[in-house]
């Protein structure tokens, strides 16, 4: 049996399993793209908006390694996953859907929730992540993370095509009131808890008591073997992942802010970039995991990290020069978008197989740790660029250029970090189908 008809098994249930990526990918672009708008009502400067919008970060860096280790030993009916995303997905989607109309009532209210809703969903993510190792063997990771991204992706499209569309929309309804610039977050809400009936329904986590006990690992040992490893593979590993997501994180709060003011997109198109990048992220996920099974996928991340370089290169040049081209309006709003549909496919790769290379250099009873691992990296990066990207902002906005120019630096700043952390993976030599688990020198 191909390796390929071997994943077929599994098929189903990586499907299902996606739903839980499904409720990341429809309030990830939402949030990211409309609460820097409602910030802005209150706030000014650029670079504390940032601030404001790596709270989220701050909580993952300690949250889901702690939540995912506390999952790792956790034994109920429902499997030591499900507990807590059938908890806190529901609790995630009430706070989702109460953004705007805190934004409303003041900046006391709009923080205070938007602090509760990343706590829950902070917390939930490093189940949900975990729950497809922990089902699916090692040499089938990169097929079925790209279908849970998928999934995620599938969840980006309804978010940002479909109901951020709603922004635009004036009128009233029942409970919910006035809906301009707030239907999208409570009916992305009822999409959450609707994927977490799914997961509750058809999703049996696998009993692996005893292999559990016999692998188990303290945290601070497994970190310790990172780093003590001769090999350093993870280590290379993790630092490239803090370079892409500065390169990203540093960007993507800014680009509904750079739909609007830069390529003139109305409250309810600023979304549409980030929906494009879905749209090719979700038609790329799979195809990229077959493909990194099949040429590698240490080779399919770093061909694709050159990508990111230059296509974050590209907006760089298209916001430096494009208006002295005369590409101003709708046309250079279609263009961009466009272009965000090449970023997705890189994008998608690099994150579809990234997992899958620290999950095979991890036990069963590491899985939640290293999983842990790669948020506390990722999230360490998502605190340091918002900022970093706002202030690049604000010193851009002090000669006062025409707001065509005022988001150049970002791109600039994203090239850079995406071609560093190509630099660092070429070292990586562990990570593909078939490597041994971490172990200690």
């Amino acid at each position: 049996m191909s390796k390929t008809n071997g994943f077929k098994r599994y098929l189903g249930l990586t499907f299902l399993i996606g739903f839980g990526f499904f409720t990341m990918g429809l309030m990830d672009p939402l949030y990211d793209t409309y609460v820097p708008a409602f910030l802005g009502r209150y706030i000014e400067s650029k670079s504390l908006i940032g601030l404001v919008m790596t709270l989220d970060n701050a909580l993952q860096l300690f949250l889901i390694p702690m939540v995912a280790l506390w999952s790792d030993r956790t034994r109920t009916r429902l499997g030591r996953r499900m507990p807590f995303i059938v908890t806190m997905l529901p609790a995630s989607a009430f706070f989702f859907g109460l953004i705007p109309y805190s934004a409303a009532l003041s900046l006391g209210a709009l923080i205070a929730v938007i602090f509760f809703l990343n706590i829950f969903k902070t917390s939930v993510r490093g189940p949900v992540v975990a729950l497809m190792p922990d089902t699916v063997p090692g040499e089938f990771r990169s097929e079925a993370n790209g279908v849970i991204n998928t999934m995620g992706g599938v969840g980006t499209i309804l978010g940002t095509l479909v109901l951020a569309r709603l922004m635009d929309l004036d009128t009233r309804l029942p409970i919910l009131g006035a809906t301009k610039d707030r239907l999208p977050f409570p009916v992305a809400s009822l999409f959450v808890v609707l994927a977490v009936v799914v997961l509750l329904l058809f999703v049996r986590e696998k009993n692996h008591d005893e292999a559990a006990a016999e692998e188990r690992v303290p945290i601070v040992e497994s970190i310790k073997q990172v780093v003590a490893q001769k090999d350093k593979s993870v280590l290379y590993i993790l630092v490239s992942i803090f370079l892409w997501f500065m390169a990203h994180e540093g960007v993507k709060p800014f680009l509904g802010l750079y739909a609007r003011d830069a390529l003139g997109a109305s409250s309810g198109m600023m979304a549409l970039p980030q929906g494009m990048a879905g749209i090719s992220y979700a038609l790329a996920a799979i195809p990229m995991g077959y493909l990194a099974h099949k040429l590698g996928r240490r080779r399919v991340i770093r061909s694709s990290l050159i990508g990111l370089g230059v296509i974050t290169a590209v907006f760089t040049a298209f916001s430096l020069f494009g208006p002295s081209l005369g590409l101003r309006g709708s046309g250079a709003f279609y263009l961009f978008m466009a272009m965000m549909l090449v970023y997705g496919v890189f994008w998608g790769s690099v994150i579809t197989n990234s997992f899958p290379m620290l999950w095979q250099l991890s036990t069963f009873g590491t899985v939640g740790i290293f999983t842990g691992l790669y948020y506390t990296f990722s999230q360490s990066a998502s605190i340091l660029a918002p900022p970093i990207t706002g202030l690049i902002i604000d010193i851009t906005n002090l000669f006062k250029p025409a707001p065509a120019y005022q988001y150049t630096g970002i791109f600039a700043f994203a090239s850079l970090c995406m071609l560093g952390a190509r630099a660092v993976m070429g070292r990586v030599k562990k990570g593909e189908p078939g490597d041994a688990a971490l172990a200690s020198d």
